[in-house]
């Protein structure tokens, strides 16, 4: 089964994660089929995330299961860029 989670990166006590796609079966560290995106939890929250959407999108209707953060970061990533569009 093909998950999309978090890859923890940085050095001790400056956390940065990557948004991978990776086999279920295998370690969060170990080699991803594709990066899709990251995150930094000590920048802002509109310059600490990153995601690509066409690739999200493509994983998800390939039938990837995504994790319960990744689902939180995306939500909050669509608000943010929701926000900024003029709608008129």
């Amino acid at each position: 089964m093909v998950k999309i989670r978090l890859r923890r990166m940085g050095s001790r006590n400056r956390p940065f994660y990557r948004i991978v796609v990776s086999d279920s079966r295998r370690a969060p560290t170990s080699i991803a089929l594709e990066e899709i995106g990251y995150y930094d939890p000590l920048r802002d929250a509109k310059d600490g995330i990153k995601i690509n959407m066409e690739s999200y999108n493509r994983w998800i209707k390939n039938g990837a299961h995504v994790s319960n953060t990744v689902k939180r970061l995306v939500k909050k990533f669509m608000k943010l860029n929701d926000s900024g569009k003029d709608h008129s």
